[in-house]
């Protein structure tokens, strides 16, 4: 497979590695090797890669910043399709209609709404993600989703064919979309709706957004954004708080003194050690409260057992 991979990357001039530590590609920090890792730079290319390991039956994850994701110690065995700034061109179709391929950064692209007075990006600014993983779990922070501006999307299927999503099609609710329940299909690119507004109001919107991440969410450690779903009629950070959980602490994973409904990594954390800490974390909540919490980062290369948290 090492052969093949490396010469169909090698024809579509992709660049090829080979044990690639995932500690270095994702927010956390945590992580082993993966086996083969691609940086793809186009639809053809991705699509290729896909209808091979599709034909080998050989396991492949898509990855863009690493901003949701925790993976395994043992790393994993696979392919990993990194979908970033080779593939991240951005273009407009229209005044307020925005098309971004799946691996442009979020804040780039709020970067660029602000440039041409475009407002709907602004909350989704400060979340350290591509614009592809955004739609994929539907991102969303002050109250503001993907959802509200996200009019269409092009993918590719486990064959390596592309296809279009209409905005209803996308079927988007709280960190949910087509693409969570397709995880086999990969985002190659979204077209957003945005709206004119006044460039003041834009910039004092975002600025407003950053003020507030940088004093409520503790960014100077590593993490994976909120470790948990938000519960029905609840918030995660508010019934860990009430459970006299913050400052937990597993080894060098602990939950934020700062913002209880983030898991940090202090130094060298494991992925085995954040994931006890969850399930911790998990059993006292419920114990106490009733409520059960689901862990929002997605789990890389972790075994279905260890991923439990009941």
């Amino acid at each position: 497979m090492k052969t093949k991979l490396k010469q169909l990357c090698d024809s579509y001039q992709m660049k090829f590695l080979t044990d690639v530590p995932l500690s270095g590609h994702t927010t956390f920090h945590i992580g082993g090797n993966a086996d083969y890792w691609i940086e793809i730079n186009s639809v053809q290319g991705l699509g290729a890669v896909r209808q091979l390991c599709t034909e080998h039956q050989h396991p492949c994850f898509v990855m863009g910043r690493g901003s949701n994701i925790l993976a395994s110690d043992d790393g994993y065995r696979g392919v990993i399709l990194h979908i970033g700034s080779a593939f991240s061109d951005i273009s407009f179709t229209d005044e307020t209609t925005v098309v971004c391929q799946s691996g442009a950064m979020l804040s780039t692209v709020a970067k660029i709404a602000e440039e041409h007075h475009l407002s709907g990006m602004e909350a989704l600014s400060g979340i350290p993600g591509t614009i592809g993983g955004a739609l994929f779990m539907n991102a969303g922070a002050y109250k503001r989703e993907m959802k509200d501006i996200a009019c269409s999307c092009t993918y590719i299927d486990k064959n390596g064919t592309e296809h279009t999503l209409s905005q209803e099609e996308l079927d988007l609710y709280y960190r949910h979309s087509f693409f969570t329940e397709h995880p086999d299909c990969i985002i190659t690119s979204v077209t957003l709706k945005l709206c004119k507004d006044n460039p003041e109001e834009i910039t004092s919107r975002m600025q407003d957004f950053s003020e507030r991440r940088k004093s409520k969410q503790p960014l100077n450690f590593p993490s994976a954004g909120s470790t948990f779903k938000r519960p029905k009629d609840n918030f995660a950070s508010k019934l860990i708080d009430e459970c006299g959980l913050k400052g937990y602490q597993v080894g060098d994973a602990q939950v934020s003194e700062k913002h209880a409904g983030f898991v940090i990594n202090l130094n060298h954390a494991t992925c085995a050690q954040v994931l006890r800490l969850c399930r911790d974390v998990h059993d006292k909540v419920l114990a106490e409260t009733g409520v059960i919490l689901e862990l929002e980062p997605v789990l890389l290369g972790v075994q279905e057992g260890d991923a439990s948290c009941s």
